[in-house]
């Protein structure tokens, strides 16, 4: 086993350089300790056992055509570099937006698109690839025309001045492979801020563009107008979380209205243009089912400067889909008191839609408690619908009345529909069966269940496409005329989950499984529903569906099924992305906490490790806390011991190649049952938890009980804190990503806490490590994107911590990444976050000391190792502008996504 505990680390070559290194190691930098001041300046990278996996080629994404005939593979490349994070960004309205090729700043692309027929046998055809634009080119937004015979998508490139080219748009023709600029002038782009453009028909187009029109930006004055105020006078109750990039000022304004600003053409393929509408921020743009209509959604002025802009004033309207204005359906005020409680919502009409089963007939829901969660009403929210163009004096007709928080419709037709709610402070969730020609009369509830019981969870009914592109309840029809729905689950069981389909007998609620995956090997479970290129029922005995398969070592395939005489067929062959952990060994371990709770883990081994032979191992144990209302849910299994090890560029599963045992995922459940809450024993909580899980893999002795470090990313960095704080006797070490450790700073709610800092000071200060700095000896690593976008994780928060901990002369590091928001994206960032977390397992986990040290004496230990205070800062953009709020967020290795 010493092959898997010797550490070393790569001299960083210049930034211009890496890509073109990246693959030759061919000389080992010094070790750690004879090079210890270079850790102090510029990127580095880490050994090349670790470079191999992040720099592996990723697997690319799937796209199935309208009639399931076709299938595209998207590839795409390895992580970014980090100059592409560098480009100027307007952060305005709580999004990040790049303004030379006005989209979402840092986008993430395709390289190519690839064309396989699927054949009658069901196996691929040979691959065409689509041609026609310029090398270099950066694809977006793929979308299948109604008919499938053709693909639309945006391009761009990148320019000399490290700036990237505006988005033009192209069409490809699916049987040729052969793709054209759909515009024939090239003055017309893209304006991808919101929405970006949707098929009307099979040859016709609503795009989203940047008006003709539109000058320069406007120039930030030298001198202000005024100064910046906010007034409360009329003493609204104003209650709102730590938004950032929010609107500073007037100019801050002028600039969101000349970025998002949209002029909307109608385009068909041969070239003919029209505009429609005039110039507005633009939202959304969804045609009805009979492409006769558009629910056209903008947003405007007035603008706030404490709420982004999914807040602003919003109207929706109901336009001909050739532009002519029918009718508005609403104007809704700005809305910045939205209440914290979970469940709030906004005030009036909301999730304004088309009804799937029918030509042109809306659908809306509407609160009858004002949105705020905490006042008892019944009902809570009304369901109405009512046709695209009414007639004069016909007012929306009920549909259904919910006592629980509306939370969407499954159309089947005039007979059936099935209609969802929830109430997180119970966690309930209930599906009630409609009949949507009787307006609600009749109405039953189909389910009624927690949704923290994963065991209980029936699956989701499955949807089949519409002649009109639209998707329904699947009927499944049996030789006997007799109908049901079909249910695609999960499977949680004690053993783990076993996806599975089953018939359901609406009527009787009765199920019969028609398919399960395999329970002892592999890890199997149902991607797409592929017989329904007709409209009405569909035959049981021609049911065809595309499943994924995996093992713990095998990489997931793709594979067709068909009935009645179940053939299947592989359909993908994708190599192992990391063949070097082909033969890495996974558990899922079970052990209880000492309050009887069950608790479950992922425990991963290297490859050809043998306890008996090669001892027990240094040991990192990542994990995230959950909120829980009863002890039964918490203690359920969660995920399938047969899925393959997914490593993404930021996963703790790399460290199995250098020799670690990797504990995944411990659960970590924060369980408040009846009128408790759950943070009101926190810390208690958290604590067991750790206990029962370095206990567990203590016993099984493959951990060295003084050799465990504790990681997390986020709300996962905060559990990291509080374990050193609180259970330093457990862990030797700890790595914290991105996360917040002053609650003070988020006082109106946190995570899952919807209490504010007043009503419950206590439980806000016991929670914050930052208030332990002082008791924190461990050795701690704080890592933080220096442009966190994220709600609750603003870069202060490590920035103050770090200098919390040094004030009290705690052995901690800070290392900022330049650019990087909440989640990391850049190669050279990545490789720099991994040197530095190899680096500080290596130094204060497999370096730790043998023998048991006293806690009390941790001080002296942390002295003789010697201070370590380190900053890598910068300036820079954002990452993710849609992340908000504090969930795991370090990479995981995505399946083929679909």
């Amino acid at each position: 086993m010493d092959s898997f505990r010797g550490h070393s680390t790569n001299r960083l070559v210049p930034v211009s350089s890496m890509e073109d290194t990246q693959d030759s190691d061919k000389s080992a930098a010094p070790p750690l300790e004879d090079d210890e001041t270079s850790v102090y300046n510029g990127y580095r990278l880490p050994p090349i056992d670790i470079r191999n996996i992040v720099d592996a080629p990723p697997t690319p994404a799937l796209s199935f055509s309208p009639n399931r005939d076709k299938i595209l593979f998207l590839k795409r490349r390895a992580l970014p570099p980090l100059s592409e994070l560098a480009r100027p960004e307007k952060k305005l309205a709580g999004i990040r937006i790049d303004g030379n090729c006005n989209t979402r700043s840092r986008m993430s692309f395709y390289t190519g698109i690839g064309i396989h027929k699927l054949m009658e046998d069901d196996t691929l055809g040979p691959e065409i690839e689509v041609f026609g634009f310029p090398d270099g080119a950066k694809i977006n937004f793929i979308s299948w025309s109604r008919d499938g015979r053709h693909l639309s998508f945006t391009i761009r490139f990148d320019l000399e001045d490290n700036t990237s080219s505006k988005l033009s748009l192209w069409v490809a023709d699916v049987e040729t492979g052969q793709a054209r600029p759909l515009f024939t002038t090239s003055e017309i782009y893209v304006n991808a801020i919101f929405d970006n453009f949707v098929w009307i028909d099979e040859s016709t187009l609503v795009v989203c563009t940047i008006p003709l029109s539109r000058g320069e930006p406007p120039k930030k004055p030298l001198i202000p107008s005024g100064p910046k105020i906010q007034s409360n006078e009329d003493k609204n109750v104003v209650q709102v979380r730590t938004y950032q990039d929010l609107l500073k000022d007037e100019y801050d304004a002028d600039l969101f209205d000349y970025y998002a600003t949209t002029q909307l053409l109608w385009v068909k393929l041969d070239g003919t243009t029209k505009a429609i509408g005039p110039p507005a921020i633009y939202t959304s743009i969804n045609p009805s089912p009979d492409n006769k209509y558009l629910i056209v959604t903008s947003i405007h002025r007035p603008y706030s400067f404490i709420v982004p802009c999914g807040r602003f004033p919003k109207k929706v309207e109901v336009w001909t889909s050739d532009g002519k204005f029918v009718r508005e359906i609403c104007d809704l005020p700005l809305a910045e008191n939205i209440p914290i409680a979970f469940n709030s919502v906004r005030k009036g009409m909301r999730s304004i839609n088309w009804r799937s089963d029918k030509p042109s007939s809306l659908y809306w829901a509407e609160t009858q408690d004002g949105g705020d969660a905490k006042v008892d009403v019944s009902p809570r929210d009304i369901i109405y619908t009512q046709s695209a163009e009414p007639k004069l004096g016909e007012e929306p007709e009920v549909l259904h009345k919910l006592d629980l928080r509306f939370g969407g419709i499954s159309w089947g037709d005039d007979s059936l529909a099935l209609v969802y709610e929830s109430w997180y402070k119970t966690r309930r969730t209930r599906t009630w069966v409609i009949s949507p020609a009787d307006r609600g009369e009749g109405a039953r509830i189909l389910f009624d269940r927690s949704s923290e019981d994963v065991y209980s969870d029936p699956g989701s009914p499955m949807l089949r496409r519409t002649l009109l592109g639209t998707y329904v309840l699947a009927n499944i029809k049996k030789q006997d005329g007799s109908t049901y729905l079909l249910l695609n689950g999960d499977g949680a069981t004690p053993e783990g989950n076993v996806p599975f389909l089953d018939l359901l007998n609406i009527n009787t609620s009765e199920k019969e499984r028609i398919w399960e995956s395999d329970k002892e090997k592999y890890y199997q479970s149902v991607s797409a529903l592929m017989s329904d290129q007709c409209d009405g029922d569909l035959e049981l005995n021609k049911l065809k569906i595309l499943f994924s398969k995996e093992s713990k070592t095998e990489n997931p395939q793709f594979f067709l099924q068909s009935w009645p005489d179940q053939r299947i067929t592989q359909i993908t062959n994708f190599p192992h992305p990391y063949p070097q952990l082909s033969n890495l060994q996974k558990e899922m371990i079970r052990y209880k906490r000492k309050d009887g709770v069950q608790l479950t883990a992922t425990l991963y081994l290297p490859p050809g490790y043998d306890a008996a032979k090669d001892g027990p191992l240094p040991t990192l144990v990542w994990s995230y806390p959950g909120e829980f209302k009863s002890k039964d849910a918490a203690s359920q299994v969660r995920g399938s011991p047969n899925e393959f090890a997914g490593i993404g560029p930021t996963s703790p599963l790399l460290w199995l190649v250098r020799g670690f045992a990797i504990l995944s995922g411990p659960t970590i459940p924060i369980i408040g049952e009846g009128d408790e809450e759950a943070n009101d024993r926190y810390v208690e909580q958290l604590v067991a938890s750790a206990e029962a899980a370095v206990d567990e893999v203590v016993r099984r002795g493959v951990t060295h009980p003084n050799k465990i470090a504790i990681g997390g990313h986020s709300y996962g960095a905060f559990m990291t804190a509080n374990l050193l704080a609180h259970a330093p006797h457990l862990f030797c070490c700890g790595i914290a990503r991105s996360g917040a450790y002053n609650r003070t700073l988020t006082p109106f709610g946190f995570q899952n806490e919807e209490r504010t800092l007043w009503e419950t000071t206590k439980t806000y200060i016991e929670m914050s490590p930052f208030m332990l700095a002082n008791k924190i000896k461990k050795p701690i690593l704080l890592v933080h994107g220096e442009e966190d976008n994220n709600s609750g994780t603003l870069t202060m928060q490590s920035e103050r911590f770090f200098n919390a901990l040094k004030g009290h002369g705690s052995l901690c590091r800070l290392v900022l990444l330049p650019y990087e928001s909440h989640g990391y994206n850049s190669r050279e960032s990545i490789m720099h976050l991994l040197f530095e977390t190899d680096r500080w397992l290596d130094k204060f986990c497999v370096n730790s000391p043998d023998s048991t040290t006293d806690p009390k004496s941790c001080g002296e230990m942390e002295k003789a190792a010697g201070e370590d205070k380190f900053v890598l800062v910068g300036k820079g953009g954002s990452s993710n502008p849609e992340e908000d709020s504090e969930h795991d967020s370090f990479y995981s290795m995505p399946r083929s996504s679909l």
